[in-house]
């Protein structure tokens, strides 16, 4: 996908645009009468760029949190606690 699709005619940016009654995404010109059936329905991407401490951080009060998962299987190899809370970070 283009990051900015451009009208033949005038050279001014595309936006996108619906068909409600033929339900088809149009890109269409803001200045002229200049309309194209869009090739792809994605019209906005959000991507997220994480650093490396981002997904190794340990936070402090995750012990205290009780809305998170826990399990009595593990025994704690410092100090022999046998509750452990876990979480999974996508």
């Amino acid at each position: 996908m283009s990051a900015m699709k451009f009208c033949r005619e005038c050279n001014n940016i595309l936006y996108p645009k619906e068909d409600r009654d033929q339900k088809v995404l149009l890109f269409a010109c803001r200045n002229c009468d200049h309309q194209e059936v869009a090739d792809n329905n994605c019209v906005y991407r959000n991507v997220v760029h994480h650093s490396a401490g981002e997904f190794t951080q340990v936070l402090q009060d995750v012990a205290g949190d009780p809305t998170l998962p826990r399990t009595k299987e593990v025994r704690c190899a410092v100090c022999g606690h046998g509750e452990a809370v876990f979480f999974q970070v996508k």
